[in-house]
């Protein structure tokens, strides 16, 4: 599921926000901010998280998943010079 619709604002989690605009970074080929948005969904999602010894046991979402192959896929073309 695409969050192309943000559906009902007080139930969506920042994740959730930033994850649609890293996805239209990524439509954008847009690599500065994807990269930016990434580093921001990973402290969305790890903070409160507890002390030292926490070891993380959620999956990532497979939106998630799929924006992070796409920013893997535009980093290569970036570097390849396309």
């Amino acid at each position: 599921m695409k969050y192309t619709d943000m559906g009902n604002k007080q139930s969506t989690r920042l994740s959730d926000r930033i994850l649609f605009a890293l996805e239209l970074a990524l439509d954008q080929n847009d690599l500065a901010i994807a990269e930016l948005l990434t580093r921001g969904i990973e402290m969305s999602m790890t903070r409160n998280t507890g002390g030292g010894e926490f070891v993380e046991r959620r999956d990532y979402p497979a939106d998630l998943e799929e924006a992070m192959r796409k920013l893997n896929s535009l980093k290569e073309q970036k570097k390849s010079g396309q």
